[in-house]
């Protein structure tokens, strides 16, 4: 049962937002990816491995040499 908090909504706008709830039931009891194919889902989100897909920039021959700042 859904039941409407707030508002007074008209017949169409109630009959939408059923039709995305409906929708959205089927494709999570069907096992449909709904976040659309190759998103990743709320329990990747966090993932460190996904903020960095692919590695820095390497340090060049040198970069040991200016590690070093004299003070």
């Amino acid at each position: 049962m859904i039941r409407v908090v707030r508002g007074n909504p008209t017949p169409e706008e109630l009959a939408a937002a059923l039709a995305v709830v409906r929708a959205r039931a089927v494709a999570s009891a069907s096992g449909a990816d709904s976040f659309g194919s190759g998103a990743p889902g709320p329990e990747q989100w966090s993932d460190p491995a996904r903020i960095a897909r692919r590695p820095g920039p390497r340090p060049g021959p040198r970069a040991w040499a200016r590690t070093y700042w004299p003070g």
